[in-house]
């Protein structure tokens, strides 16, 4: 398996990605992906990754900035999708290793999830990785007409921000 950066000409597997999850229910409140330059505009320039194997995107990850205020320049959020059939095999430690690396090497100080609360394999997957729950919305977003909450999760650098 190999790791590399996301291209524009991947956009089609990842958008397949995201609509597996979204169609889980549990992963994202999206009801549909947005299309590429939406996408394109709302990540950061780094830290968009793909994971693929034999010629097959099995997962990405991104990063969103929480705020465009430059007090929170060091803090983003992250998204990690991985394709069905590839699920608990560890594609999303490999992508989630890497995009810590990337994290840390380009001033990241804070990694912010925000996770729908049912989902507690995402919540377990990221304590494996350093996050600890910092707190919870209540009835934050609606999923068709059921309200929904959100675990609030973050992993602080052990370079930056100190």
């Amino acid at each position: 398996m190999i790791i590399r950066n996301i291209r524009e000409s991947d956009w089609p597997e990842i958008k397949a990605i995201f609509e597996d999850g979204i169609k889980t229910g549990d992963a994202t409140l999206e009801t549909s992906p947005p299309e590429w330059n939406a996408w394109n505009d709302a990540h950061l320039e780094f830290g968009r990754i793909l994971s693929e194997e034999n010629g097959v995107v099995t997962g990405w990850a991104a990063l969103i900035p929480v705020s465009r205020r430059k007090a929170y320049e060091g803090v983003a959020e992250e998204s990690i999708y991985i394709r069905e059939g590839f699920r608990s095999k560890g594609t999303g430690s490999l992508l989630m290793q890497e995009l810590i690396k990337i994290c840390e090497e380009s001033g990241i100080w804070t990694i912010q999830a925000v996770i729908l609360r049912e989902n507690t394999g995402s919540i377990l997957f990221h304590e494996r990785h350093g996050f600890r729950t910092v707190g919870y919305r209540e009835k934050i977003g609606k999923q068709g007409s059921v309200w929904r909450d959100t675990v609030l999760m973050e992993r602080r650098s052990e370079i930056n921000g100190k």
